[in-house]
């Protein structure tokens, strides 16, 4: 049976000495298709199935085997993303993290993910972006943020600030010298949880709340995900 899935490939795996495996991300999950002679130099599958390619598959599909590549229609080229050393860096540790997070999660993630490279691509802030994709990612590991109270005493009233290390908001009576983020730090955590990415138009949130809440992120993903991903540490060197 042919069939017709939209997806952006994860993952490339050498099969014999012409072919390839992919690993294709759909919203049906991860899809393994076999690309038969696809590494040869005149194969029009070579430029079609690397990495980060995002298109409509055509494939011979096999329910629980390897499906076989037929061909393939590129949606967006991601250029913009793929001339840019940074993005691409962003987009290898968001991919990375996606494919941890798959492992645990119970809903599909395709187009909360796909969403998320789709604005990056259009020009909006890749930290904010990221750190969207790492705040709702959050509930799949297991570790969810509590947004409406202090992790001290569950009080609702006079947040202070927040810290990865106590894992959340801290209110005024909690407080045990912990940095004292900005107010609209505060507020702006709250509003990355639950905004609908595909709905983002623009971004403008200042440096001192965007380094905040990402440095709040790295320590609450270090501290409470038990997650060490190779694309972050060489996300985070390039950045510094």
């Amino acid at each position: 049976m042919i069939k017709e899935i939209e997806g952006i490939i994860f993952k490339e795996i050498p099969y014999g000495e012409t072919s390839k495996i992919i690993q294709v991300f759909t919203n049906e999950g991860i899809i393994g298709v076999m690309c038969k002679g696809a590494k040869a130099l005149k194969s029009p599958f070579r430029a079609v199935t690397l990495k980060f390619t995002y298109g409509k598959f055509n494939i011979y599909y096999k329910e629980n085997k390897l499906s076989i590549l037929e061909s393939v229609d590129i949606i967006n080229n991601f250029r913009r993303i793929k001339g840019d050393i940074v993005l691409l860096s962003y987009l290898n540790y968001i991919t990375e993290l996606t494919s941890q997070v798959i492992k645990q999660a119970s809903d599909n993630l395709y187009d909360l993910y796909i969403n998320t490279v789709l604005k990056m691509e259009d020009g909006l802030d890749p930290l904010i972006l990221t750190n969207i994709l790492e705040i709702k990612y959050l509930d799949y590991l297991g570790v969810g943020l509590n947004l409406e109270a202090c992790v001290g005493c569950g009080g609702k009233a006079n947040i202070l600030t927040i810290d990865g290390d106590r894992g959340g908001y801290v209110c005024v009576n909690c407080y045990q010298n912990e940095i004292i983020v900005d107010k609209k730090t505060i507020e702006m955590l709250r509003k990355y949880y639950y905004v609908e990415v595909k709905s983002i138009s623009k971004l403008k949130i200042s440096n001192q709340v965007k380094q905040e809440i990402d440095h709040f992120l790295n320590t609450y993903y270090e501290r409470y995900t038990g997650l060490y991903l190779k694309s972050k540490n060489f996300l985070d060197k390039l950045r510094d």
